[in-house]
């Protein structure tokens, strides 16, 4: 036997303006998702070894279906490792922007002045990611001042191998749903020679040598007052486009702008979003 419930009728009326006000409500919250400013990320990437044509596409659509994101791409097509990028002549070049993502490859450039113009934006509070050959870029520097911005001294790497990358901080906001153990298709692993003092190394791979040395290979710290996230992975798109290699990317772009929950999920306004964008 089924049993029904009468409402009084002021009971009814109270039930239909909850309906009412939680439908307002849901919409609402909805609306703020929606129309919440997206972050405004600066990718510059270019030069030579990679293939950066596609992978200025993968990051930004991996990223923007993952987190509200709206991008602005400077695309360098110079191989030449003693190329300037333009951009960075202008000392208000990171103006606008709540993120700037480095995927540029110039290892021969040795202007103390021009890189000191980079780095100001960063130090004044833009927050950085720096990907791969980045970590390259300007090592013909007589200075550790780019280096010391990364967080890590490198100068060279190994042949191509998948990697076993281990997470080191798995209750770190950037590594919660990472794999407790991810093997990478072919990879360079890039010998790190010094671990600057503050930086938290959050993931590492072991080097296929004699000593077996463990090299980092994803970490974060804060450089004056801008944060920093960091990665050597990702010198093929195959990495670059793995669901594993893409989510811990947006962790840390949104970490890295504190818009990331300490459960890494992306904080109210920040998730996936129709209006995320690339310029």
């Amino acid at each position: 036997m089924t049993a029904y419930r009468t409402l009084q009728p002021w009971r009814i009326l109270a039930a239909v303006m909850a309906l009412v006000l939680g439908s307002a409500g849901a919409q609402a919250g909805e609306n703020t998702t929606a129309t919440a400013p997206p972050i405004r990320a600066l990718l510059v990437t270019g030069g030579g070894y990679h293939d950066y044509k596609s992978q200025k596409k993968i990051l930004p659509e991996g990223v923007s279906a993952r987190a509200n994101v709206e991008w602005t791409i400077v695309h360098e097509t110079s191989t030449n490792d003693g190329h300037k990028i333009l951009l960075y002549e202008n000392p208000n070049w990171a103006d606008g922007y709540d993120v700037v993502v480095h995927n540029e490859c110039y290892a021969n450039v040795n202007d103390p002045a021009y890189v000191a113009n980079i780095l100001n934006a960063h130090k004044k509070g833009t927050p950085a990611i720096v990907v791969h050959c980045a970590m390259h870029t300007y090592r013909s520097l007589k200075t550790d001042d780019y280096r010391e911005f990364l967080g890590v001294s490198t100068f060279n790497h190994g042949k191509q191998h998948p990697l076993d990358v281990k997470d080191l901080q798995p209750t770190h906001p950037i590594m919660k749903g990472f794999p407790e153990k991810w093997v990478t298709g072919n990879e360079e692993l890039y010998e790190i020679k010094k671990v600057w003092p503050g930086v938290t190394v959050l993931a590492e791979a072991k080097a296929e040598d004699g000593n077996k040395r463990e090299n980092a290979v994803v970490w974060v710290h804060t450089y004056g007052k801008g944060k920093v996230f960091g990665t050597t992975l990702a010198h093929t798109n195959t990495t670059m486009s793995d669901t594993v290699f893409l989510d811990l990317f947006t962790r840390g772009l949104l970490w890295s702008c504190d818009k990331l929950e300490e459960d890494g999920k992306p904080k109210a306004g920040y998730g996936p979003t129709t209006t995320a964008k690339t310029d």
